[in-house]
């Protein structure tokens, strides 16, 4: 297969900073909807790079379960490898990806831990089986095969066998509270238009267009 042949060519949807909302948030939402009613796959599923202490880059896909005007949450591990990452870099950069609408949306922040609470309320929400997997997997460690953590799994399954199964301590939420926003929207002859958005020296957002 050739794959500089491969090629599509943008052209539907042009973007105009005159249809943008001055409010990042408020653009995120209008276009996550459009995700969603797209129906495209795991419209919530966002990339996340991390940077370790020795600057050695990291980027896997999480799910974006809660999102407002003070950030981006996602839950995990607190002993994985991202968290081990967050934990000595606390900057990172989200990327959604939405390409049947010819569009991207990078995000850059800090991240910061979500209260107890916030991460119990979620907990809670999940199925059941999602709250024993949080106990049964060791995120990001070694395991020598699949039977080994079908077999904790069970383990956990039977410790908590009656009753609700509580958070656990080494689990929960991060919040990424963004700096800075781009909107991509693929444009005809590799003519995209990007659109950031950063906050000023009086903490107001502003928009600018920047090349392709």
């Amino acid at each position: 297969m050739n794959l500089e042949t491969m090629r599509k060519e943008y052209s539907e949807f042009p973007l105009f900073e005159k249809d943008l909302h001055v409010n990042p948030f408020k653009q995120f939402e209008l276009w996550f909807n459009d995700a969603i009613q797209a129906e495209l796959i795991e419209p919530n599923a966002m990339s996340l790079a991390t940077v370790s202490r020795e600057l050695k880059p990291s980027i896997r896909t999480v799910l974006l379960k809660l999102y407002d005007e003070k950030g981006f949450v996602f839950f995990s591990n607190y002993e994985s490898q991202k968290a081990k990452d967050i934990a000595q870099n606390p900057f990172v950069a989200l990327h959604f990806a939405w390409l049947p609408l010819q569009r991207q949306l990078r995000i850059e922040g800090k991240v910061e831990k979500i209260s107890t609470a916030e991460s119990l309320k979620y907990f809670l929400s999940r199925p059941r089986g999602s709250q024993l997997g949080a106990w049964a997997s060791n995120q990001s460690e070694v395991v020598s095969s699949r039977s080994i953590l079908e077999s904790k799994f069970h383990e956990i399954k039977s410790k908590f066998l009656n009753g609700q199964v509580p958070l656990p301590d080494f689990w929960g939420g991060y919040r990424v509270i963004p700096t800075r926003f781009e909107f991509w929207q693929g444009g005809k002859d590799r003519l995209h238009d990007r659109f950031i958005y950063e906050i000023d020296a009086d903490n107001q957002w502003k928009i600018a267009r920047i090349a392709p």
